[in-house]
This record gives structure tokens, C-alpha cells and sequence, in this order.
């Protein structure tokens, strides 16, 4: 029983370490200035339509929980950051959408199973820090026959390589989780989900970021809005001189993708069916 307590108040400790990394910055800006053509890209293969009853997995600020409420879903955006809930709240409605915001766990949904027709999430679940507990959750959530939603960037894209040239200066991640890129492969997804899922479809695709002029002003904005990067940035608050050389490594990844002011940001569009009742 001590084990299992133990096990319990370090998940909750984890959470709140991510929670409290996701609400650094300003996310809402990297969604709606760099990102936001990623939404209406993920509720389009998915087909959403009104009246489907859609579930968005840490939704952030509703970048595609906000397009699915516009084309007539009953939908719900569930995030574990209620930060950004709120600014998402506030966007939706000066947009005339629609919907539930709740913050939820993406490793325990408070959900019932077989809920919705559509389970899908955005540059989201893939930074649930245990991924086989996270694709459990969108399959036992998803009715037999729904669509399940998935766009991750790939470990080979620009911000999988970003990651990768922060890991060295970040906190070390705790034991047992996992990259988030990782749900950029496809083998990974199709290991994650298995035989519970049908019809599966996967192809990368590249989102055209012109936002940035220049490898610094892309540098700066991450480093004042992306939570992953201020996190980093603090963990070198004591050490100037790898301060320096973080700079320097984010310089030279952004100068070696911008080409004429434009990035290619490549990602893993996947969707599948939930399998009939009672597979998996």
C-alpha cells in the first residue's frame, strides 16, 4: 500500500510540475501566431461534422477544439493547464464557438467510456508524460466505430530537433517518462493503440511558419512564451555561460531552417477507427 501511495502522490507531484510549466509564458500566442493552421488540419481529417460529440485532449487554449465547436460539435476541450482553459474561454467567444472547457488529467480522463464519436488532440497528448496510459485514454473514451485524431510533431522535424537541442541544458525527465516526440513515429502510435484500432492512416506533413524573420526573433519568442523553453532557460539560471550556449544552439537550429523568412515544422497527421466493442 506504501508503494502504491507513493506512486500516487509522485504522479500528482509530476502533474503539477506540468501543469505549472504549460501555464510559463504565453502558449496562447505560439497557438494562434505559429500554429494555429494545425487545428482545422486535425478537425478536417477527422471529419468532424455537427452534432458529433467530440472530446479534445489537452486542448490547450482550443486550437482545435475551437474549429470543431464552429463546424457544429458538441465539444469538449479537456487540458490539465486551467490557465490556458481560461484564455481559451475568452477566444471562443469572441468567436461565437460553443463549448465545455474542463481540466482534466490526459492519463485519467474523467470521462465515461464510449462517450464520443471523435477523440482527437493537437500537439497535445504527446506531452502526457507516460504515452501507453495516454493512448489507453483515447481508445476507452471513443465509441466503437468514432475516430480517434492524432497530430504530433515528428522527432526528425524542426521541433523534434528542438527538443532534442534543449534535452542537454533541461531538467532531466523523471523516471519513466517518456519524449514527447515519440508520437511523431508511426510505429509507435500503431504499437500504442494496437489491434483496438482500424482503418489507421498516417502521413507526415509540413506546417509553413513564417512568423519569424530571423534565427533570434524565433529565440526570443520561444524563449519568453513556450513553456518547455522557459523551463529549460531557469534550469541555467545559475550557469550564464550554458545560458549563452543554449542561445547559440537554438540560433543555429532556426538559421538552418529558415529559408527566405519561412520554416517548414514537420508533423504526423494520424487518425483510426475504434475497434467493435469489447477489442482491446
Amino acid at each position: 500500500m506504501t508503494g502504491t501511495a507513493d506512486a500516487r502522490e509522485a504522479d500528482r507531484a509530476l502533474k503539477a510540475k506540468h501543469r505549472t510549466m504549460w501555464a510559463l509564458g504565453d502558449y496562447p500566442a505560439v497557438a494562434t501566431r505559429v500554429v494555429s493552421a494545425l487545428g482545422p488540419v486535425l478537425v478536417e481529417a477527422c471529419a468532424v461534422k455537427a452534432g458529433d460529440r467530440v472530446l479534445d485532449v489537452a486542448a490547450g487554449s482550443g486550437n482545435a477544439a475551437v474549429p470543431a465547436a464552429l463546424a457544429g460539435a458538441d465539444v469538449v476541450a479537456s487540458d490539465l493547464t486551467p490557465e490556458l482553459l481560461a484564455v481559451g474561454r475568452k477566444e471562443a467567444a469572441a468567436r461565437g464557438a460553443e463549448l465545455r472547457w474542463q481540466e482534466a488529467d490526459a492519463e485519467a480522463l474523467p470521462f465515461e467510456d464510449a462517450e464520443f464519436d471523435t477523440v482527437m488532440s493537437c500537439v497535445g497528448v504527446m506531452f502526457a508524460p507516460h504515452h501507453q496510459a495516454a493512448a489507453d485514454e483515447l481508445v476507452r473514451v471513443c465509441r466503437p466505430g468514432g475516430t480517434i485524431g492524432l497530430i504530433s510533431w515528428t522527432p526528425e522535424g524542426f521541433i523534434g530537433q528542438m527538443f532534442a537541442t534543449m534535452k542537454p541544458y533541461a531538467p532531466p525527465p523523471p523516471p519513466g517518462a517518456q519524449p514527447p516526440p515519440l508520437w511523431g513515429r508511426e510505429e509507435h502510435v500503431r504499437t500504442l493503440l494496437g489491434d483496438r484500432v482500424t482503418g489507421v492512416e498516417a502521413r507526415r506533413q509540413v506546417i509553413r511558419v513564417d512568423a519569424f524573420r530571423e534565427p533570434e526573433e524565433f529565440r526570443a519568442f520561444f524563449k519568453s512564451a513556450y513553456g518547455p523553453t522557459i523551463a529549460a532557460y531557469r534550469n541555467l539560471a545559475d550557469e550564464p555561460e550554458r545560458a549563452a550556449a543554449l542561445d547559440g544552439a537554438l540560433d543555429g537550429l532556426a538559421a538552418g531552417a529558415l529559408r527566405d523568412g519561412v520554416m517548414e515544422w514537420e508533423y504526423l497527421l494520424f487518425t483510426a477507427r475504434r475497434g467493435a466493442a469489447g477489442a482491446g
